[in-house]
């Protein structure tokens, strides 16, 4: 996928994290409060905005410093992570939700090392040249 097409989707993603973010503070603030659930609510949108932001600086990046799957890594994961979390938080089934989260943090995890392998080499490359 293209730069812009990173950056756009990472804007969408932020623009989701937001209104997220504003829904659990407003709309179901007293339903996660009694739930006990209000920190997991926002654990789960400051993921999802770290990683809306990781896509919009994956998009700047020059090219070759990181392979597109890296950036599904980052948005899959992230749906994955912050969905699942989300989703506990509304109280959805924990047998269906709860193994979803761990798989999404792995995703996201295996992105960020193939993100800073990939700065590695590429600085190795420039400063051969």
């Amino acid at each position: 996928m293209s730069g812009v097409r990173w950056i756009a989707l990472g804007a969408l993603w932020m623009g989701i994290a937001v209104v997220l973010g504003a829904f659990g503070a407003h709309a179901l603030n007293d339903r996660l409060v009694e739930a006990g659930q209000l920190e997991n609510w926002r654990t789960a949108v400051r993921y999802q905005a770290w990683h809306a932001l990781a896509l919009v600086a994956l998009g700047l990046m020059p090219k070759g410093l990181a392979p597109s799957w890296v950036g599904w890594t980052f948005f899959v994961g992230s749906v994955m992570f912050s969905g699942s979390i989300l989703a506990l938080a509304l109280d959805g089934p924990g047998a269906v939700f709860g193994p979803i989260t761990p798989l999404g943090g792995l995703l996201l995890i295996v992105g960020w090392m193939r993100l800073a392998w990939g700065a590695y080499r590429f600085d190795s490359r420039s400063s051969a040249a």
